[in-house]
């Protein structure tokens, strides 16, 4: 696998979290609408839009590019699959960026944070991370068996963590 260690870490995010929607797309409106037997607020359903929506957000401040999501919708999996497909390319467009063009001007929110790009760079990773935990916990207190789409996994996955011979 070519690239940065950024980008690489864009990668896995994409990987990750479209492995986590294959893992709810099996799942019936029942269990997707469950409220949750854990800490987590919020249904699987309402995670995984929450998901997209931020990701969309985040890309919208760094790229001035407004998103077309629209979480009232109640988006299908396939809408969704789509959105994290389109910031998951986006992003790793953006940490591809090697003289760090796009990287460089701070960010100007319309509630008037200033914010350095790498800052929600790291949110965006950060964020998702978070949200794939909380479903895991939501999707084992069902009874389903969570995605691994750890670190490790995506390693092996990718052949950069081969185990010793024996």
């Amino acid at each position: 696998m070519e690239g940065n260690i950024l980008q690489r870490f864009f990668e896995h995010n994409l990987w990750a979290n479209l492995q986590m929607l294959q893992a709810c797309s099996s799942l019936t409106d029942e269990q997707l609408d469950a409220e949750p037997q854990s800490a987590t607020k919020g249904t699987i359903r309402l995670t995984l839009t929450h998901l997209v929506e931020s990701e969309q957000g985040y890309l919208s401040d760094l790229t001035g590019v407004k998103s077309r999501f629209d979480s009232e919708t109640s988006p299908s999996f396939s809408e969704l699959q789509s959105f994290l497909s389109d910031s998951g390319e986006r992003f790793l467009a953006l940490a591809k960026d090697e003289l760090n063009e796009r990287l460089s001007t701070q960010v100007h929110t319309e509630d008037g944070y200033t914010i350095e790009p790498w800052a929600l760079m790291l949110q965006a990773i950060n964020h998702a991370t978070e949200h794939r935990e909380q479903i895991k916990s939501m999707l084992t207190a069902l009874g389903v068996k969570p995605p691994r789409v750890d670190g490790w996994a995506y390693a092996k996955l990718n052949n950069a963590l081969i185990a010793p011979p024996k």
